[in-house]
């Protein structure tokens, strides 16, 4: 099966407003000549490749108040968290950022890579799985006050809590929920509120490691996109990561975690309980309605959640 797409509804780069073009001509110090969208990701907003009249190249993220109304405050996140990102962590340099009348814009230098194919091919995978073990090593410890993972995500880890509530309330059937997880339900609700202990460490975690994140260039892998960096265990990030492998063709979660650098001293607990809060946030959001402008969200968190589900399955042998 094919897995669902990480695509946004993008807008093109007229749709930021005229003075905020302006701004950011300035700011290049030369006039935008061509602007070619990229359709991965999931902003609602404006993300493209830009080319000056003098042949350099830059790179543009923008939202506005619509239509997702929190979008505008992540792209805030990401730019005090890439103001922040030492010179040799492997992303791209920030260029700056600008907030007027409800709009956000970024500015990144311009990588000249493509995001990994799909499905996974071993090379590529290799390289990036190098990549995620030279990030931790980097980053630890945190080079940047971020927040600590458990207050990052503190009202986002609690989706299997929340859909055992709403199960006795009558509010969810469960339809379509793993016969599994259904069975299990009261226990990994139990379970999950155990994640912020599990997860607390002083690496600087990315927390939204995907495909569509990722540049790949002939020399090195780009890591984009930090609106959610947090500090946590060093596995935190590979944890967060395989299920969108697994989903894309890659190999079984466990058989990429047990092998990999970061994980040699990982308390075996500790990864399950924190793979039992990241498959809940999965599975619950995948039972929502898709937030304004994200129409593959939900999909691809389903998808993503079914990997988790089957990573945490081989670790606990509940039955």
């Amino acid at each position: 099966m094919t897995p669902p797409p990480a695509t946004g509804r993008r807008l093109p780069w007229e749709a930021i407003p005229a003075a905020l073009r302006a701004d950011v001509e300035k700011h290049l110090g030369g006039g935008v000549v061509e602007a070619a969208t990229q359709p991965g990701g999931f902003s609602p907003g404006v993300a493209a490749r830009l080319r000056l009249a003098d042949g350099r190249r830059a790179f543009v993220k923008a939202v506005g108040p619509a239509p997702n109304p929190d979008s505008p405050a992540i792209h805030r996140a990401e730019a005090a968290i890439a103001a922040a990102l030492p010179d040799d962590a492997p992303t791209p340099a920030f260029l700056g950022s600008f907030d007027r009348d409800g709009w956000v814009v970024l500015l990144f230098e311009d990588i000249d890579g493509t995001p990994p194919a799909q499905p996974w091919v071993p090379d590529e995978l290799a390289r990036t799985l190098d990549a995620v073990a030279d990030l931790a090593r980097t980053l630890t410890p945190a080079p940047l006050p971020a927040p600590p993972a458990e207050e990052r995500f503190a009202d986002e880890f609690q989706g299997w809590r929340h859909l055992l509530a709403a199960h006795r309330r009558g509010d969810d059937d469960l339809a379509g929920l793993e016969l599994w997880a259904a069975r299990h339900l009261p226990t990994l609700a139990a379970a999950e509120p155990g994640w912020p202990a599990a997860v607390s460490g002083t690496t600087l975690a990315h927390a939204d490691l995907r495909a569509d994140n990722l540049l790949l260039t002939p020399d090195r892998v780009v890591v984009v996109d930090w609106p959610w960096a947090c500090r946590a265990a060093p596995w935190f990030d590979l944890m967060l990561f395989l299920p969108s492998v697994r989903m894309q063709g890659g190999p079984p979660c466990e058989d990429l975690f047990a092998a990999h650098p970061v994980a040699r001293r990982a308390d075996a607990d500790a990864v399950t309980t924190a793979l039992v809060a990241w498959s809940g946030f999965l599975i619950g959001n995948g039972r929502r309605p898709p937030p304004p402008g994200l129409p593959t969200l939900r999909d691809f968190q389903t998808a993503q959640g079914t990997a988790a589900l089957e990573w945490l399955r081989t670790r606990t042998n509940w039955l």
